[in-house]
C-alpha cells in the first residue's frame, strides 16, 4: 500500500530543504527558490525551481542535488526539473533577506560592525616577492580544511594573483546589488581580475583603489565568515590606509623572508599599527631555508630575518608580536600555485606544509573581543 500524498509531499519538502544554493550556502527552501514541487501518478516529482539569475553557472550542480535528495525519498519514481529565473522583484526580496533587511542602497561591512565574530587578518609584505600570496592562500585552505568558513579578498590590485593560486576560473554571480563570489576548497574569493578581461593591466590611482576595496567588503555576500584574509599589495600605500579605514578591529599579519634587507622594510609594514592602531598578529618567516638532500639545510637567503622583525616590532609598539612559523622553501609551493591547488592540500605531510598548518592553528584561535576595552595607548610626554 502507497503512502498517502501528503505523506511524500511533506517528505519532498524536507528533502528540498537538505538543498543548499551552491553559491549562497543556504536552503533553496528558505531563499525563496522552490516554486512548487508536485507528484504525479506515476510517482515522478516535477520541482519548478527559479534561478537567482539567467545562466547561472551552478544549474547543473542543482539540477544533480535535488535529483538526489528528491529522488531518495520512497515513493518516488523519477524527478523532473523546470528551470525559471527570479523576477527582479524577488531578487530585491533575495537580496534584503541576505541582508537581514538591512537597507540596499548603502551595504554596510559586516566585518566591521561592533557585533561582528570573523577574524580578519591582513596579510602584509615590506616589498614584493617575500611569497605572501602563497602564504595567504596556504592559510586559508588550511583554515578552511578544519572546518572554517574562510574568504580571501585579493586586495592586491595591481598585482593580483590568488584566483590563480586556489585554482578558481570562475566569475562572480551577481544578484541585484550584491556579489556572490566563487569558491575553490572551501574558501570563497573575490579578486579585481575576475572583472578585467584577460591579463588586462589596472591602472588606477587612490580613491578607485578604495571603492574597489569598498565594494569587495561590502558588496559581496560572504555569509557567516568565521575567518576573512586579505591579501595586501607590498608596502604601505593607499590600499594598506584604505584597510584601517575600513576595517579598523583587522589585525596585521607579517610576511618576510630571512634576508636582511628584507626585513628592514618588513618592519616598516608593520610599524604602521602605530598610526593605524591596529593589532600585529606575528610574523612569518617564509623561505627560510632549503632542505637538500643529505638533509642538511641551506640558508638561501641568510638568517634570522623573522626573528629580528618581531623582535623589532615588539620593541616599537611595546606588546608581544610572536614569530609564528619559519616556512623552508620547497619548489611544490609554487608548483601549487600554478596549479591551483595549495601544497597544504596537496602534500600536507611536506616540511612546508606542516609549518602553514601550525601558523593556521595558531589563527584558528578566537580571541576575546576588544570591545570596549582600553587599548593602554598614552599621549607622548611633554
Amino acid at each position: 500500500m502507497s503512502a498517502p500524498v501528503s505523506t511524500i509531499s511533506d517528505a519532498i519538502q524536507a528533502a528540498l530543504a537538505t538543498v543548499n544554493d551552491p553559491e549562497i550556502r543556504r536552503p533553496i527552501t528558505d531563499l525563496g527558490m522552490v516554486r512548487s514541487a508536485e507528484i504525479g501518478e506515476d510517482g515522478v516529482v516535477r520541482v519548478g525551481l527559479l534561478l537567482t539569475v539567467a545562466g547561472c553557472p551552478l544549474k547543473d550542480k542543482l539540477r544533480g542535488d535535488i535529483t538526489a535528495a528528491v529522488g531518495a525519498v520512497p515513493g518516488v519514481t523519477g524527478v523532473e526539473i523546470d528551470f525559471g529565473v527570479m523576477s527582479p522583484e524577488q531578487r530585491q526580496e533575495l537580496q534584503g533577506k541576505l541582508r537581514g533587511g538591512a537597507a540596499t542602497d548603502e551595504p554596510v561591512i559586516p566585518f566591521a560592525q561592533p557585533g561582528s565574530r570573523t577574524r580578519v587578518y591582513a596579510v602584509a609584505s615590506g616589498k614584493g616577492g617575500v611569497g605572501k600570496s602563497s602564504v595567504t592562500v596556504n592559510l586559508a585552505a588550511a583554515l578552511a580544511a578544519r572546518g572554517l568558513s574562510v574568504g580571501v579578498v585579493d586586495a592586491d590590485i595591481y598585482g593580483h594573483s590568488v584566483p590563480r593560486m586556489l585554482g578558481t576560473d570562475g566569475k562572480p554571480t551577481r544578484v541585484e546589488d550584491m556579489i556572490m563570489p566563487p569558491q575553490a576548497h572551501g574558501v570563497k574569493v573575490i579578486s579585481i581580475g575576475m572583472f578585467t578581461p584577460g591579463n588586462a593591466a589596472v591602472v588606477w590611482r587612490g580613491p578607485m583603489l578604495h571603492r574597489a576595496l569598498q565594494q569587495f567588503l561590502g558588496d559581496v555576500y560572504w555569509g557567516e565568515l568565521d575567518v576573512l584574509l586579505l591579501d595586501l599589495p607590498p608596502g604601505t600605500g593607499d590600499i594598506a590606509i584604505s584597510v584601517a579605514q575600513l576595517l579598523p578591529n583587522a589585525e596585521i599579519l607579517v610576511v618576510t623572508t630571512p634576508q636582511a634587507a628584507a626585513a628592514e622594510v618588513a618592519e616598516r609594514a608593520g610599524a604602521i599599527s602605530l598610526q593605524t592602531h591596529q593589532r600585529i598578529v606575528g610574523v612569518i618567516e617564509n623561505m627560510s631555508w632549503l632542505e637538500l638532500p643529505d638533509g642538511t639545510r641551506m640558508e638561501v637567503f641568510g638568517s634570522g630575518g623573522g626573528a629580528a622583525v618581531a623582535e623589532s616590532l615588539t620593541q616599537t609598539i611595546g606588546a608581544q608580536v610572536p614569530l609564528l612559523g619559519q616556512i623552508p622553501m620547497d619548489t611544490r609551493v609554487r608548483e601549487g600555485g600554478d596549479a591551483g591547488t595549495p601544497i597544504v592540500l596537496s602534500a600536507p605531510d611536506s616540511p612546508a606544509a606542516k609549518a602553514l598548518h601550525q601558523v593556521a592553528d595558531r589563527l584558528a584561535v578566537r580571541r576575546e573581543s576588544l570591545l570596549g576595552k582600553p587599548l593602554g595607548l598614552k599621549p607622548a610626554g611633554r
